[in-house]
Formats: C-alpha cells, structure tokens, sequence
C-alpha cells in the first residue's frame, strides 16, 4: 500500500499526525472553565443538549408562497422544530415579480414575495408564537422584517412574543455573495435602524445572522471565515454604540450563522474558537458585562460546495459528517443540506432524508448526551489555540486597513477569498486533496439519475396577475401619501422601520419601496479591483 500524503487544514498548515501533552495543552485546558461560563470555550449554556437539543431548522422556499408555505407544514410536521425561508434572487435584489429584470428568476432559488399579501399566504397557518422563523434576507431585510410584523399583528401575536432572525448582514454581501443594492455606508443605516427598531419593539428577534457560511461558500478558509465576520460584526457593534445604543442594551440580540466542513476535527475547534474570540472582543473592546453580550450563539448550516454532482448519494455521508461538527462544536441551531443540491433544489425527499440526518444525530448517535465530548482533547485545543491566534491576527491587519468597511471598499477581503479558493482547486486539480467521485474513485456510467425538483414555469405568470390586481384594488392615494413618507425619512436621520412598517401594510411593495430607497440613497456599483 503506498503511503498517505499529507492532510493539511483549510488554512494550510499540516494536520499533526498525534498531539500530546505540555505546557501549552495544559494551559489551554486550564483555560476551559465550565459550559455557560466565560469564554464559553466548552458551550453557551450549562447544560446544553441535555437541557435543550438544537433548533433543526431546514432552509426552504420555491416558487409561490403557497407552494413554500405547503413544505414548511410538511417539514414541521416531520419534526422540524423552526422555519428557514429562502427567498428568490428578486426579493433579494428589490424587485416585484412583474419587473423585467426579474424575468426567468422569479421563484427559481426561493419564494417570490412581492407584497404583504404573499407574505401573509407564506405564513398562513403557521402560529408565530410558537414557531420562530430565521429569513436568509440582507438588502431587503428590513422590508421582510416590516412584513413579517404586519402579519404577526393580523395574527393578534404581541410583537413581544414573536422570535426568529434577520439575516440582516449587508457586509459579506460585498465580500462573497453580491446581493447588494445600495453602496454600504448607507446599508449600514438599515442595518442599525432595524437593531434599534428591533431593542425596542421585537426583544425577542435575533436582529443581524452576523454571516460566515457564505464568505466560507465563497472559498475562504476557517481562519478567514472566523475573521472577516468577526471584522463585519465589530463593524456593526461600533456602528450601533456610534448612534447611541447602549452595548448591552443590543448584543444580545445578535447571532452568527456558520458553515460546518466536512474537515471535522478542524470544525469542530473552529466552533470552540468562535465563542472564546467573540467573548473577548466583547468584553475588551466594547466593554460589554452582559453575560448575553458576551456569548456567541449561532446557526451552522452545512456546506453546499462540497456536494458533488458525481455520486450524488454520496453527499448524504457528507453532510452526515458536517452535522457531525457543527453538534460536536456547541452549535443553537442547524440547517442539513439535501444530497441532490448539487442538481436541483431539494425535493420532498431529499430534504427529508436531510432532516432525519439530523434526527439520527440527535438521538441515536449519544453525540448531544455529552457537553463539549471532545474538550481537552490534545488536538482539538491545539487546533482551537491555533485558529484563535490567527483569527486575531488577520483581525488586526483588517483593522490596520481602517476597519472592515474601509477594507471592503479596498477589496481586500475579496482578494483574500479569490485567492483562497484558487489554491484549493489548485489542490483537487493536483489531487493533493481527494474529493471522493470527483477526482477518486470515480466510476462509469450516469449516476446523477435522482428525482430532482422543477419549479414550475407559470410561477412568473401567477406573482404578475397577482400583482395587477393588488394594485388595480389597493387605495392608491395613500400608497402615495406612505411612498412620500418614506422617502421624506430617506432623506432625513429618522429611523426607516416605522414608515416601511407603515409602507408594507398599507400594500406598498416590495419593489416600489426599494426603487424610493434606491432613489436616496444611490445603487451600487463595485470597483472595478485590476
């Protein structure tokens, strides 16, 4: 048999092949303290899966919102315990389904939602006082925000009483993803509003999802995942004291969404590095004493660029394996991608199969009996040392850059990322790093032969009738009175969720209200980096 090559971590340096005992294991286990004490090395709560189990909490939406909202009953009633919603490219962008730009997207990689009305039919039937629902929405986040407290309030739900999340991370939109609208400085108003909005009206919301899982999808490394989205949450922190919030008065409102790799043991340190690095950030730089200032609760959702079109099947193991880490990390709440991903959306099936993975997890694997079951363990803090040292490295050099804002506008968080994912192809293309299927053990034939989701063409057709007839019947003299409002409040330093509240119940839209933001406030267009 010919010997192994050499398994390096995702930031490049070598996977020791044992660990021992010593001065700095020894220090660092001394350093772990108890689970739901500070740094929180060991776990948010004292107890944590055997008080409570994570929120399982599967991402979906396609085509209209009565189709969404038919797979969010059928998830719940197959043991989901929260909502995802996945939006399409136009709501993301702040477009109604009837504007040209939006044709042939409408629907396609998640719900279309143009108006309160589909909002309304998203959620019909589900109480939200008991189902808390996290929305993957950035630029139009305060938009879905406003509709998701509209119908809450038809529903006769206490704005108090409801919880769930906001994605609401304009800042890694520039870095790695693009859904952007507006140039940042004035995103970071609507970011801030809806924190200030949410302090004082939703205590219960998770006001910003602070993003690595698409910096990480991007091609970035676990270092770098940890570091430019601590670098965007330090961003949004100051931006908050700037306008006057109190930190403890809003930390404890802010999550962070991670992805979980199939490089386990590294993921699992990185997890463990995450809540000691943002407990210090915290306490150190903001001064924060809140206990939930200071403790770091997240989302994992496992990876969609390591499924393979190849071997589809095989991603079932994958991602089995990424849960794995994200369980073994300390993770509040998981999303398990479906194994056809890498072909369609997922089906009724696939998504099944992908929750299941997580309820075999849960209660067949003893994994959740044990809290932090790999702490003090000579690699796992060996690696939590090392990746806590070189997030905080790559954080100062950001801050020598003037910040995350300022670096974003250099570009050098997205080189960073270019660079990083080309080195990694580099490695499959060499097959220093195998890829199973991909560039090993492959086979012969067609196996991508997997029932796969279609969305139906007449989506489109259906959003754009329904759009006529909500404004041939709406009152359009107030829809012009709430228009003028908001874009008086644009133009001004008042906060923007009370007259986008006001916009969206009184049947403005989505797209009307972004083109009157979007008026203000400019679009914006990336330099271009040579």
């Amino acid at each position: 048999m010919s010997e192994r090559g050499e398994f390096k971590t995702t930031y490049g340096t070598p996977m020791p092949s044992h660990a021992t005992a010593g001065p700095a294991h020894d220090a660092a286990v001394e350093r772990l303290g108890y689970p739901g004490d500070p740094p929180f090395t060991r776990g948010v709560q004292p107890t944590m899966y055997r008080g409570r189990l994570w929120t399982m909490r599967q991402y979906a939406g396609f085509g209209t919102a009565e189709e969404s909202n038919a797979r969010y009953r059928y998830l719940l009633s197959q043991g989901q315990t929260g909502l995802s919603v996945a939006f399409d490219l136009p709501t993301q962008m702040g477009f109604d389904a009837d504007d040209p730009r939006a044709e042939g997207e409408v629907g396609k990689v998640g719900v279309s939602i143009s108006s309160l009305d589909d909002f309304a039919l998203l959620l019909q039937d589900i109480p939200l006082d008991r189902v808390t629902t996290s929305m993957t929405i950035n630029a139009t986040a305060a938009i879905l925000l406003a509709m998701y407290v509209a119908v809450a309030t038809r529903q006769g739900v206490p704005l108090a009483r409801i919880g769930g999340t906001t994605q609401n991370d304009i800042l890694k939109e520039y870095i790695a993803r693009g859904t952007y609208i507006y140039p940042p400085r004035p995103s970071m108003r609507l970011v801030t509003d809806l924190v200030a909005y949410c302090a004082e009206q939703l205590p219960r919301w998770n006001t910003i999802s602070i993003s690595g899982y698409h910096i990480r999808e991007a091609g970035a490394d676990a270092v770098q995942e940890l570091a430019f989205t601590f670098a965007n949450a330090i961003a949004y922190v100051q931006a908050a004291v700037d306008r006057g919030l109190a930190v403890d008065r809003f930390a404890g409102q802010l999550s962070f969404f991670f992805a979980a790799n199939a490089t386990l043991i590294e993921e699992v340190a990185k997890f463990r590095a995450a809540r000691r690095i943002w407990e210090r950030i915290m306490r150190e730089r903001f001064r924060a004493t809140e206990p939930a200032s200071l403790a770091l609760r997240f989302h994992t959702q496992t990876m969609g660029s390591t499924l393979t079109a190849q071997q589809p099947r095989n991603n079932i193991v994958r991602t089995a394996i990424e849960a794995l880490a994200a369980v073994l990390g300390g993770t509040q709440s998981l999303h398990t991608n479906a194994y056809d991903e890498a072909l369609a959306l997922p089906s009724a099936d696939s998504a099944r199969t992908a929750l299941r993975t997580q309820q075999i997890i849960a209660e067949e694997s003893g994994a959740a009996e044990t809290i932090d079951p790999l702490g003090g363990a000579y690699l796992v803090e060996k690696l939590t040392a090392d990746i806590e040292e070189r997030t905080f490295a790559e954080l100062a050099r950001i801050d020598e850059l003037g910040g995350a804002l300022a670096a974003i506008e250099r570009g050098y968080q997205q080189r960073a990322i270019e660079d990083s994912a080309y080195r990694y192809q580099r490695e499959v293309e060499s097959k220093t790093r195998v890829i199973v299927g991909v560039n090993a053990f492959q086979t012969q034939g067609d196996e991508t032969k997997v029932t796969t989701l279609k969305v139906d063409e007449s989506v489109a057709a259906q959003q754009c009738e329904r759009l006529a007839a909500l404004r041939k019947h709406r009152d359009a003299a107030r829809v012009e009175r709430l228009r003028a409002d908001l874009r008086a409040a644009a133009e001004g330093t008042a906060n923007l969720m009370p007259p986008i509240v006001a916009a969206v119940d009184g049947s403005v839209t989505l797209g009307e209200i972004c083109a009157d933001l979007r008026a203000s406030f400019g679009a914006y267009v990336p330099a271009d980096r040579g």
